[in-house]
């Protein structure tokens, strides 16, 4: 069966038939894949009944497992972890605001794949932001004041014990298992428009939240640029909006994209399965 590619209306993103990924991929489905995946940004294959076993070998297809630092796997398995919220649960939604996955690690993963188990019938949608394109886009005179400067990350906001996760008592209104440490603290900088190890397009990489200063920058000067940024990199022109289904999977390129998951769900329960790609070895600096 030839697999089909079908590029969506938007900005990013394709649906993908003719693979059944629980019957495992050849080395030419995951070259046809891997090309289709940077070119697309985000790749979405429906009706796909898998296991976590399954999960684990497709993820693998595309590179080792990545690392996950804050979120704790599930019962029984070191690379998958459970994106899961009760109806009843009260406590902040995880991944709501707009990000990159893990963008303060030395080396940030590819990729992340998401796989639809419990899909609450409104609501829950997953929000992509093509940052090629808003990089592509963005004004003459940003693009150049931009180029070259050092992003300061830092998961301290989401995942240090005064962050968002860490408020005391809060875990026991959470079905989701976050980890908080005093490691979160911690920086990186990397550069805020970086090349694609790829493909060498340029694009904006992560966005205010992980992101807590510019390198060199004053505090206040350092904000006003990236608050700028982040309505540009967030307008309705670079996204496109997923809408999930049971047993469909999402894989998604990190280094070109933001996401958000979105609320609107509440009484119902959602849970999905993740695993991390992480980025290719190789002996270019990874910026």
């Amino acid at each position: 069966m030839k697999i089909d590619v079908k590029a969506l209306e938007a900005p990013c993103g394709a649906i993908v038939k003719g693979v059944e990924i629980k019957a495992g991929l050849s080395d030419r489905q995951a070259k046809t894949l891997r090309q289709a995946w940077l070119k697309h940004h985000v790749l979405v294959f429906p009706e796909q009944k898998m296991s976590d076993d399954d999960l684990e070998k497709f993820s693998l297809c595309f590179g080792e497992f990545g690392k996950d630092p804050y979120i704790e796997p599930i019962a029984g398995r070191k690379h998958v972890c459970a994106i899961k919220r009760l109806a009843e649960e009260k406590s902040p939604i995880f991944a709501e605001s707009w990000h990159t996955d893990w963008s303060f690690l030395e080396v940030p993963p590819a990729g992340t794949c998401l796989y639809g188990k419990t899909i609450p019938p409104i609501g829950g949608e997953t929000s992509f932001a093509n940052q090629h394109a808003a990089y592509r886009e963005l004004p003459k005179t940003l693009k150049t004041y931009i180029d070259g400067k050092w992003a300061i990350h830092s998961a301290a906001a989401g995942y240090s014990p005064e962050g968002i996760f860490g408020v005391k008592g809060s875990e026991k209104d959470r079905s989701m298992k976050i980890l908080v440490s005093e490691g979160a603290r911690k920086t990186q900088k990397h550069l805020l428009v970086r090349k694609h190890p790829e493909n060498g397009r340029k694009g904006i990489f992560s966005c205010f939240g992980y992101i807590t200063g510019i390198d060199g920058m004053p505090e206040d000067e350092a904000k006003d640029l990236l608050l700028e940024l982040y309505r540009w990199q967030t307008k309705a022109e670079f996204i496109y909006q997923h809408v999930w289904e049971e047993d469909m999977l999402v894989m998604w390129d990190n280094r070109s994209l933001l996401h958000r998951a979105n609320a609107g769900y509440e009484g119902f329960d959602r849970l999905l399965h993740r695993t991390t790609i992480a980025e290719l070895q190789t002996n270019e600096p990874h910026y």
